[in-house]
């Protein structure tokens, strides 16, 4: 067994090299994590609010130009104002989008009510404390 060892040599890792490289990863990782989750957060809160601008843009053009509100999200699609309905980055759906509906009328020819803002569906609280829903 000794000739075994003196031609191989003391090559390897101990049980407790191992433990502190695993304690040192851990350590990492937990402060690493937190940042990460903050961060993905912060990224999906601006996609939101960039989305609901241009989503509020297309609204009101669509509004002025039609002299009538659209009467669904797709209506701005239909019509160019949008490529596409976007997907709420909080829920990952492009069905989940809450839209006020105006009873005032834009012109006299206009002749139902339509959409005049729209908001996230998820009831989650934002970094700012205000729910998403009421941005």
């Amino acid at each position: 067994m000794g000739r075994v060892r003196e031609k191989f040599g003391e090559a390897g890792f101990t049980l407790i090299e191992l433990m502190v490289v695993m304690l040192i990863i851990g350590v990492l990782m937990a402060i690493a994590v937190p940042n990460y989750v903050a961060a993905v957060k912060a990224a999906k809160e601006s996609v939101l609010k960039e989305d609901l601008h241009v989503m509020r843009q297309a609204i009101d053009s669509y509004t002025m130009d039609k002299q009538k509100a659209p009467q669904s999200l797709q209506d701005l699609v239909d019509a160019g104002y949008l490529k596409a309905i976007p997907a709420d980055p909080m829920t990952r759906s492009t069905d989940t989008w809450v839209t006020d509906q105006s009873d005032a009328m834009s012109s006299i020819d206009q002749t139902e009510p339509g959409i005049d803002d729209v908001h996230s569906g998820d009831e989650d609280t934002a970094a700012d404390g205000q729910p998403y829903s009421s941005w």
